[in-house]
């Protein structure tokens, strides 16, 4: 398997820095984004594999990233987990947006955001693999 790359997007650097330490203990690449313009920019450069975000960042939210992501030729299939302190407040405005996969709810589980960053990367690998 390739390298893998996860963009982080989240305003509160504690949870970034302990989500890439884990990630990259396991060999996955990651570039992390204080904010959802700069999460926009790196994902159009790096062309992420997933994206992590917080749904209240500065200059662009969660959903506002997913949906511009979503509208992007070569990002709109990348699978991005929606962080929130308030999951029930976006359930409906995620359900309608086909690239965001998961919604966790703040404080969260690093364990359970691997393991569903596990699961979108095997699932993109079994894809490429058979086409």
């Amino acid at each position: 398997m390739s390298t893998r790359t996860i963009l982080l997007a989240d305003d509160e650097p504690h949870i970034t820095h302990i989500v890439a330490h884990k990630l990259a203990k396991m060999g996955i690449d990651t570039i992390v984004a204080e904010d959802g313009e700069i999460a926009y920019q790196m994902a159009v450069e790096h062309q992420p594999d997933a994206i992590v975000t917080d749904l209240q960042m500065p200059y662009m939210s969660g959903i506002e990233l997913a949906d511009k992501l979503s509208q992007h030729a070569t990002l709109s299939k990348v699978p991005v987990i929606l962080l929130t302190a308030r999951g029930y407040a976006v359930a409906d405005q995620a359900a309608e947006m086909p690239n965001i996969r998961q919604i966790l709810s703040k404080p969260f589980s690093t364990r359970e955001l691997i393991e569903h960053l596990l699961g979108f990367l095997d699932e993109d690998e079994n894809r490429k693999a058979s086409a």
